[in-house]
């Protein structure tokens, strides 16, 4: 009997996302602009982040 060990790939999106929030809320905390804009440059964080995993990251290291 043989046992099947599947290689498991690790997958690093949360992370990613979650730089990308922190990333948009430390820049809106030190705008100075008002507080309107740490949740608006969160979520600004989140969709850049989306895009660059769309864009750059989706289907490398898959050779």
């Amino acid at each position: 009997m043989t046992h099947h060990h599947e290689e498991e790939k690790e997958n690093y999106e949360g992370l990613y996302y979650l730089v990308g929030l922190g990333a948009g809320l430390f820049t809106g905390l030190i705008l100075d602009a008002g507080y309107i804009w740490i949740p608006i440059l969160g979520i600004f964080g989140l969709l850049f982040t989306g895009f660059f995993l769309k864009v750059f990251v989706e289907g490398r290291g898959e050779a």
